[in-house]
């Protein structure tokens, strides 16, 4: 009797479901980015790490006191930046970009999401204001 309740399909696809680890749950951007704490800043690519569901761009930025902080840019999903035109190479680290997005809601977080990234030679790199485009022209 055991063994058929383990082996129906409703049964495998709930184990299946639970094995899921929480760390690639998705998040709702409302509850993560608070859309009255824009930032803007100009900073140096650090690194661009393509993972999923999100790219992140690490940008270091000298603050007024000296400090340097790193901020964190969401971008979309891999898959779909690459379909609309990004590549790997699209941002290079060290290249001088400015961003302008939403802190996190938590203080203590320096990540930045619905941003828009734009090189020093005034290509807008990635708009998060709504679906991904591909690099334009200011």
């Amino acid at each position: 009797m055991k063994s058929d309740i383990l082996r129906s399909p409703a049964a495998a696809l709930l184990a299946m479901l639970c094995a899921t680890p929480a760390s690639q749950a998705h998040h709702s951007v409302a509850a993560e980015f608070d859309p009255d704490k824009p930032i803007t800043f100009t900073g140096t690519v650090q690194k661009i790490a393509w993972l999923n569901p999100h790219i992140y761009t690490h940008v270091e930025v000298k603050a007024a006191d000296g400090t340097t902080v790193v901020y964190r840019i969401e971008g979309g999903p891999p898959n779909s930046l690459y379909r609309q035109g990004w590549r790997k190479d699209t941002l290079k680290t060290g290249d001088t970009v400015t961003v302008s997005g939403n802190r996190a809601r938590n203080p203590e977080s320096t990540n930045v999401g619905q941003a828009r990234i734009t090189n020093a030679a005034g290509l807008r790199i990635f708009s998060g204001a709504g679906p991904a485009a591909p690099p334009t022209a200011p």
